[in-house]
């Protein structure tokens, strides 16, 4: 299993390279981007032909979560013309966002509707989800394929824990919007939540993600690091990292 991370910034854009949540996952023979946040399509393109893309899987309607959709809808419908793409994301979604597209997406996205609970497959990967802690409905991902497994927290505030899955995962790519000083906030996780729940949870690896712009990434990782109890990893653009 593979993780290049294609953005990371925490709810808009950071002025130099910078891009919204998104990830590409290479799983069980399939290719899946894992929420697609404004800028990440540029940089999925530098990683994948887009026609080998297997499916998408959104997190939640915020638009550094989602937005770069519309870019592949376009791309998929006018340009390679390729019909129904597998899109997972929580109920409610499709709706949501058709709103900018006059509620017609055509038959360019085969979507399915997720809560809590609901178990997928992709490819040879099995994908659990799990409600998280942020407003409007936001799913954690498991990824299980190739004898390892991934958990994504998503966006999540304290009320929620990477707990919420197995204990001991491969790696744990978690938000980390905050510093300590900004917790209790809006829901979101600091650097030092982050790593509290990874330990707790066994994590064998945990990357930091979703750091809001203007904070120092490097107070971050330390801050996360002595929570979690070793090393944390700070997401960036085009990293690569095999879980």
């Amino acid at each position: 299993m593979e993780l290049i991370v294609l953005g990371a910034c925490g709810s808009y854009v950071a002025p130099a390279g910078g891009a919204c949540s998104g990830y590409l996952l290479r799983a069980g023979g399939a290719a899946i981007w894992l929420d697609c946040g404004n800028g990440s399509f540029a940089n999925l393109q530098r990683h994948l032909a887009v026609e080998d893309l297997t499916a998408v899987v959104i997190t939640h309607q915020h638009p550094d979560h989602c937005v770069d959709l519309y870019s592949l809808h376009v791309m998929l419908a006018y340009g390679l013309e390729r019909r129904g793409l597998p899109v997972y994301a929580p109920e409610g979604v499709e709706q949501h966002l058709g709103t900018l597209v006059n509620g017609d997406w055509g038959d360019t996205f085969a979507w399915t509707g997720l809560a809590g609970g609901d178990e997928v497959t992709i490819g040879e990967a099995g994908l659990r989800f799990s409600r998280t802690d942020h407003p409007p409905p936001t799913l954690a991902v498991e990824v299980t394929a190739d004898g390892h497994r991934l958990v994504y927290t998503a966006d999540t505030g304290p009320g929620w824990s990477v707990e919420a899955f197995a204990p001991g995962a491969d790696l744990v790519l978690s938000e980390a919007t905050f510093q300590r000083d900004g917790e209790g906030g809006f829901s979101h996780l600091s650097a030092r939540q982050a790593g509290e729940a990874a330990r707790s949870a066994g994590a064998k690896r945990l990357v930091l993600t979703h750091i809001w712009p203007g904070l120092d990434p490097a107070a971050s990782a330390v801050e996360g690091s002595e929570a979690f109890g070793q090393e944390v990893i700070l997401a960036s653009p085009h990293q690569r990292l095999g879980v």
